[in-house]
């Protein structure tokens, strides 16, 4: 029996690093926003520094149409204060935070089983 991986039509990570996520094969230095849903481009996420982020750099990601949103909180696990989550919590829609190594890992997984997700990952410089 011949098996072959599925293939995704969502936006793939390929590689990170320090300071740096690569996106299908397109190189990005900034904070982004990376979704699974049909016809989405990688999106710059306004966020340059974890002590910076506000409710409504969250509400941003309630309106993706994602089932699920992980948090890629920088090079260290840093939990997000529950007030800026409650535009995902009003919606219904589940909020995982890991270091943005993982979430990157973690969103191929889900996007490859055709998840709604959307990954919010912080790069710090």
């Amino acid at each position: 029996m011949k098996l072959q991986p599925d293939k995704s039509n969502s936006l793939t990570i390929n590689a990170y690093g320090p300071g740096w996520i690569e996106v299908n094969a397109q190189r990005f230095t900034s904070s982004l926003v990376v979704s699974s849903l049909a016809g989405s481009s990688p999106q710059a996420w306004a966020v340059q520094r974890f002590e910076d982020l506000t409710p409504s750099d969250f509400e941003i990601l309630a309106h993706s149409g994602a089932e699920l949103v992980l948090f890629g909180s920088g090079q260290r696990l840093r939990f997000p204060q529950p007030a800026w989550l409650s535009s995902l919590i009003t919606k219904g829609i589940g909020m995982e935070t890991m270091d943005t190594a993982a979430a990157c890992r973690t969103y191929n997984i889900l996007a490859s089983e055709g998840r709604k997700v959307v990954v919010a990952l912080l790069l710090e410089t």
